[in-house]
């Protein structure tokens, strides 16, 4: 039965599939359930439509299985994020020198747009706090991020 069938069952899958391998190893796992049940799948009319029938299951779950699959990949393509600029590095190192309360201060204000007042009440501090922080880290990252002084610049302020 399966030197008479093999064939026929496989050309049918491939035609359904588009893949000639995974018809193949469709066809060969429905004729290896076919033999473990032999004893109940000899008994029927046409133990080859039991085949079929088993090899278009699995051949369906097996479509599904890959169009879901690739719906995933589609929606989780990896995206490359571009390289941060050199101000980006800058500040960021910058802000690691600063104390953990005035950095985070200094985060939820200017990067996250808080108010100084919902920053107050989410660190349990009061506004003054706050604000003495925002004032110290700016003076701070200020000195910091002073871009260099150009030896052509001094030359314009003093003339």
């Amino acid at each position: 039965m399966y030197a008479a069938h093999f064939t026929s069952v496989t050309t049918q899958l491939f035609a359904y599939l588009g893949d000639r391998q995974e018809a193949q190893d469709v066809t060969q796992e429905a004729f290896c359930r076919a033999l473990q049940r032999w004893k109940d799948v000899s008994a029927y009319d046409d133990p080859v439509a039991w085949v079929r029938r088993v090899a278009w299951n699995l051949a369906t779950s097996y479509f599904r299985r890959s169009r879901a699959a690739a719906a995933f990949r589609r929606r989780h393509q990896e995206v490359h994020a571009p390289e941060p600029s050199p101000d980006r590095v800058a500040l960021f190192a910058a802000l690691r020198t600063l104390p953990p309360r005035p950095r985070q201060a200094v985060v939820l204000h200017y990067l996250a747009d808080q108010a100084v007042v919902d920053i107050a009440e989410s660190m349990k501090v009061s506004t003054g706090t706050v604000k003495s922080w925002l004032h110290r880290a700016r003076v701070a990252l200020g000195e910091q991020l002073q871009p260099a002084a150009n030896p052509g610049t001094e030359e314009v302020r003093n003339a």
